[in-house]
């Protein structure tokens, strides 16, 4: 099932291709059945961020690459807006989503992720 066939929020994913597209050498592509961003030239991409799409539960949400203590930080401080997967997530189905938030999040994964 790809993201096209889940009952999620086709704006939101659209907002999220609109701040990704404007990083630099961002790539994207299906990844495991959700859509994902990567950066870097050719073979040697790397992914810094993916869609959480009713993933495992009910709620929608992105995930971003982060370095060490991100996750346990964000999570510890507002957990009703950061879950914990692999990475860190942040839901995007909630009343008033800041995108600007979104945005340097994507930012960071992205310089992150490019090293």
């Amino acid at each position: 099932m790809g993201p096209a066939d889940r009952p999620s929020s086709p704006e939101v994913w659209d907002r999220l291709r609109s701040i990704c597209d404007e990083l630099h050498d961002t790539s994207s592509k299906i990844s495991h059945g959700e859509l994902a961003w990567s950066v870097g030239p050719g073979k040697k991409t790397r992914q810094f961020a993916t869609t959480w799409d009713h993933h495992h539960d009910d709620r929608n949400g992105v995930l971003f690459a982060a370095p060490p203590g991100a996750q346990d930080q964000l999570v510890a401080a507002s957990p009703e807006q950061y879950f914990r997967p692999p990475y860190y997530g942040l839901y995007l189905d909630i009343a008033d989503v800041d995108w600007d938030m979104v945005e340097l999040h994507l930012g960071d994964a992205h310089a992150h992720t490019l090293g």
